[in-house]
C-alpha cells in the first residue's frame, strides 16, 4: 500500500483567471518583478535576496541558493511549496505519507525521516524569518509571496535555528504605499476552484499601513473512497488568511505585526494497495486514486495559527538592529489506514498538537569593507503525538480481540544559541567570511504506551476498550551542546563573476524515541539486570553532525543576458539518526503482536554531488515593446552512500541500505517567450522536469517511486501591472 504525494491536477487551457486588479495598481519593486532562476538581465533590476540577512544580488552570495519570485510562481500556476522542488536541484519537498499538510523536506540527502514528535527538522522552514519548529501544517500554499529562497547545505551562523541540511525562506510581500486591491481565481478540472484576494491601505501620511490576504482553495478528489459513499480521495478544502500592520514613518524605522490562520478540512489522504487482501482477497483497484480504507475517526482536520512581530531600527549608517518575536500553534487530527481495507487492522487514528514561542535578536553591520551579523535565538516548543495502532484482524488471529497499542509522546524543547558571521573584503577582488554558532538544546520527553483489548480507545471513538498492560512509562531529559563553525573564501575577478570555496558544520540534537517500548529494553550494560540506565539508553539517541565542503561559481555573461551558477559539494555525515518500527512479541508466544519504535545512530555516510543552474534572456526589454525569449535550466547529481549502517542485531548492512527521498538526478528546463499582443504582453511558458528513482525508506521496496518526468505549459496575458489571465495545461495527477 502506498501513501504518496499527489500533485495537483493541471489547469485546463483558458480556464484560469488570475490577478484581476480591483483598485489602484501596485508599485513595482525589483523583488516583485524577478523571474524564477538566477538573476535578470541588465535591462531589468536584479533579483535581490537576503540569504545572508542583508540585501544582495545572487552573484554576490557565496552560497548555494536558488531564488524564485512570487510573480513567476503565479505565472507557472504553482499552488503550494512542494512544487518548487521541480526546478531546484537536489531537493525533495513533498506531502508526508497519509497526510494533507505535513511537509517532508530533504536537501542533499539530509532531512527529517519521521514527522512525529521527538524528531527534529533537518531542513529549516522560515516564513518572514520565523522558524517553523514542526512539519505539521507546513505545506504552505503560495499566495501573497514576494519570493522563496532555498539554501542548500548546513545553516546556523546566519539563521535563528540551526539546521543540518538547509533552509527554505518564504518571504511575503510588504504592503504597498498606495491603496491596492487584488483578486485572483483559478479554475480547473477535478472541480478545482480557488479564490484569492488581498488589500493594502495606507493610513493618511502617518507611515502606518494595514493589509490582509485570504484564500479559499478547493478541489474535488482524484479518486473515491469506495467504503464511504461520497468521500473523495485526494481532494482539497483549505481556507487561509493573513493580516498585517506595518509602520514605517521614515527609512530608519520599520515595524510589522502579522497574524495568520489556516483551516484545512480536506478528506483523509488514503492509499492504494499494490497487492490483494491477504485474508479478504480484496482485489487491487483499477484506479490508483481510489481506496477502500475503512478508518474515518477522527475526522481529518488541521488548524494552525500564529502571530509575529518584527522591529528594525537603523541606529547608525552602519548598524541596524532587528528583533523577531513569534508565537505559533497547530492541531491536526488524521485517520491513517495503512492497509487501505475496511477491516480494522493497521489503522492509526492520530492527533498532533504543537506550540512554539521564539525570540531572535540581531545586530547587523555593513560598511564599505566589513559586513556581518551577531545574533541570539531562543525557542520554547512543545510537540505531542497521540495515536492508536489498531490491530483488529491480527489480534483476532491470536485470540486478542480488538488488540490496540496506544502511544502518547510529548516532547518539550528549550533551546538557545548565539551565532555570528562576518565578511571582510580583503581587496576589491578577494573576500573572506567566517562564522560560528554555539547551540544549547534541552529535550524533555514523556512516552506512555498501553495495550488494550476491544479497541480503539475512547479517545478515538471506541467504547469499553480494556487496558491489559502498560508497556512504556518513561520520563527523560537530555542536554546537547555544540559549536559549529563556517568559513568561505571568495574571488571576484570582475564584478560579474564570483568563485568561492566554503566549509560548514551542521548539527541536529538528539532525543528519545516517542514510540519506544521500555519493557523491550535489553541488558545493554551487561550487568545481568535491566535497570533504568538500560531503559534510558534504549530510548535515547544521540545528535548527528555533517561536515560540508563546497566550491562554486556564480557569473553573469553577455551584459547580463546569461547567468550561471555551478557548485560541487562533499559531505561527511556521521551518527545519522535512523527511526523505525519493528514487530515485537510482547508475551513471548512466538507471534509479534505489536510494534515498537527503535531509533539509533546507526549510520555514517559520504555524500557528494554537483549542481548547475542557468538562465538566458534574449531580445529587447518588454517594457520597450519587443519580443523576448528566456530559458532556465537546472541539473543536480548526488551520490549518497552509507559507509556504515548497524542494524538491530549489531550487523553492518551498509551495502543493503539506500538514502530515502534522495533521487540521484534532478533535472529541469523552462522556456518563456513573450511578445506584445492585444494591448498587453503575451507569455508562452513550458517546463519539463525529471527526477530519477526515489526510495521511500532505507530498504528498497515496491513502494519506491520510479523515475518520472513532468511537462507543464501555460499561456499568460498581462495588461497593466496587476491584470493577467492565465491558461495552463500539464500532467495528470500522480502518486
Amino acid at each position: 500500500m502506498t501513501h504518496r504525494t499527489i500533485r495537483t491536477a493541471a489547469l485546463l487551457p483558458g480556464t484560469a483567471l488570475a490577478a484581476l486588479a480591483v483598485a489602484l495598481p501596485t508599485p513595482a519593486f525589483a523583488q516583485d518583478q524577478a523571474p524564477a532562476g538566477l538573476e535578470q538581465s541588465t535591462d531589468e533590476a536584479p533579483i535581490i535576496v537576503t540569504a545572508r540577512r542583508r540585501s544582495e544580488s545572487l552573484v554576490e552570495v557565496p552560497l548555494s541558493v536558488t531564488a524564485i519570485s512570487g510573480d513567476s510562481l503565479n505565472q507557472q500556476g504553482a499552488l503550494d511549496i512542494t512544487e518548487i522542488a521541480e526546478s531546484v536541484p537536489n531537493v525533495t519537498f513533498e506531502v508526508s505519507r497519509g497526510t494533507n499538510s505535513t511537509l517532508t523536506t530533504f536537501i542533499r540527502g539530509v532531512g527529517q525521516q519521521d514527522p512525529v514528535a521527538g524528531f527534529e527538522n533537518g531542513v529549516g522552514l522560515y516564513v518572514d524569518d520565523v522558524f517553523y519548529n514542526r512539519p505539521q501544517a507546513a505545506v504552505l500554499d503560495i499566495f501573497n509571496v514576494e519570493r522563496i529562497e532555498v539554501l542548500r547545505g548546513p545553516q546556523g551562523t546566519l539563521y535563528g535555528r540551526n539546521t543540518i541540511g538547509g533552509a527554505i525562506k518564504f518571504v511575503t510581500r510588504r504592503l504597498a504605499d498606495s491603496p491596492t486591491g487584488e483578486a485572483r481565481f483559478n479554475v480547473g478540472n477535478y472541480g478545482h476552484l480557488d479564490g484569492i484576494a488581498s488589500v493594502a491601505l495606507p493610513i493618511a501620511d502617518t507611515g502606518l499601513y494595514v493589509g490582509g490576504a485570504a484564500a479559499l482553495l478547493t478541489r474535488g478528489g482524484y479518486g473515491e473512497n469506495l467504503n464511504f459513499n461520497g468521500f473523495d480521495n485526494y481532494n482539497k478544502d483549505v481556507f487561509a488568511a493573513r493580516g498585517t500592520i506595518e509602520y514605517a514613518p521614515n527609512p530608519d524605522i520599520f515595524l510589522r505585526i502579522t497574524g495568520d490562520y489556516t483551516d484545512d478540512r480536506s478528506h483523509p489522504r488514503q492509499g492504494h494497495r499494490l497487492i490483494p487482501g491477504l485474508l479478504s482477497g480484496a482485489p487491487v483497484l483499477d484506479n490508483v486514486f481510489d481506496t477502500r480504507a475503512g478508518l474515518e475517526m477522527p475526522r481529518q482536520h488541521v488548524e494552525a495559527q500564529g502571530i509575529s512581530g518584527t522591529a528594525e531600527f537603523q541606529v547608525t549608517d552602519n548598524i541596524r538592529l532587528r528583533n523577531i518575536l513569534s508565537w505559533r500553534e497547530d492541531e491536526g487530527t488524521t485517520p491513517i489506514d495503512f492497509d487501505s481495507l475496511p477491516a480494522a487492522d493497521l489503522d492509526v487514528p492520530a492527533i498532533y498538537t504543537n506550540e512554539q514561542f521564539s525570540e531572535e535578536f540581531q545586530i547587523v553591520y555593513d560598511d564599505d569593507r566589513l559586513a556581518g551579523i551577531l545574533g541570539f535565538y531562543y525557542l520554547d516548543a512543545n510537540a505531542t503525538t497521540d495515536f492508536d495502532v489498531i490491530l483488529g484482524t491480527t489480534g483476532a488471529l491470536i485470540g486478542l480481540p480488538g488488540l490496540t497499542a496506544k502511544t502518547f509522546g510529548n516532547v518539550e524543547t528549550e533551546t538557545w544559541s548565539v551565532f555570528g558571521d562576518l565578511t571582510f573584503d580583503i581587496t576589491e577582488q578577494w573576500s573572506v567570511s567566517a562564522g560560528g554558532r554555539f547551540t544549547h538544546d534541552e529535550r524533555m520527553s514523556r512516552v506512555l504506551r498501553e495495550t488494550y483489548l476491544f479497541g480503539p480507545t475512547d479517545q478515538f471513538g471506541g467504547r469499553g476498550a480494556l487496558k491489559i498492560a502498560t508497556t512504556s512509562d518513561f520520563d527523560g531529559s537530555a542536554t546537547f551542546e555544540e559549536f559549529t563553525p563556517r568559513a568561505s573564501l571568495s574571488f571576484r575577478p570582475t564584478p560579474d563573476h564570483n568563485i568561492y570555496a566554503s566549509y560548514s558544520r551542521g548539527f541536529k540534537g538528539g532525543g528519545f524515541d516517542p514510540r519506544g517500548q521500555t519493557t523491550a529494553a535489553p541488558d545493554l550494560d551487561g550487568d545481568g539486570d535491566i535497570d533504568q540506565d538500560d531503559v534510558y539508553e534504549f530510548m535515547a539517541f544521540d545528535p548527528e553532525t555533517v561536515d560540508s565542503y563546497e566550491i562554486g561559481y556564480r557569473g553573469s555573461l553577455a551584459n547580463g543576458a546569461i547567468n550561471l551558477a555551478l557548485a560541487g559539494f562533499y559531505a561527511d555525515y556521521t551518527d545519522i539518526q535512523i527511526p523505525g518500527s519493528v514487530g515485537f512479541d510482547s508475551n513471548g508466544d512466538g507471534t509479534n503482536d505489536t510494534f515498537i519504535g527503535i531509533t539509533s545512530n546507526a549510520g555514517a555516510a559520504t555524500i557528494w554531488g554537483l549542481e548547475f543552474e542557468g538562465q538566458a534572456r534574449l531580445g529587447r526589454d518588454l517594457m520597450a515593446g519587443g519580443d523576448r525569449l528566456g530559458f532556465n535550466w537546472a541539473a543536480g547529481y548526488i551520490n549518497a552512500d552509507y559507509d556504515e549502517f548497524i542494524d538491530n542485531f549489531g550487523i553492518d548492512v551498509a551495502d543493503q541500505r539506500v538514502f530515502q527521498n534522495t533521487p540521484e538526478w534532478t533535472l529541469s528546463g523552462s522556456l518563456d517567450y513573450s511578445l506584445p499582443a492585444f494591448g498587453g504582453d503575451l507569455n508562452f511558458l513550458t517546463t519539463v522536469s525529471y527526477r530519477s528513482e526515489t526510495h521511500q525508506f532505507e530498504v528498497p521496496s515496491p513502494l519506491d517511486q520510479p523515475g518520472y518526468a513532468l511537462w507543464d505549459a501555460s499561456v499568460v496575458w498581462t495588461s497593466g501591472p496587476r491584470t493577467t489571465i492565465t491558461g495552463s495545461s500539464g500532467c495528470t495527477p500522480r502518486i
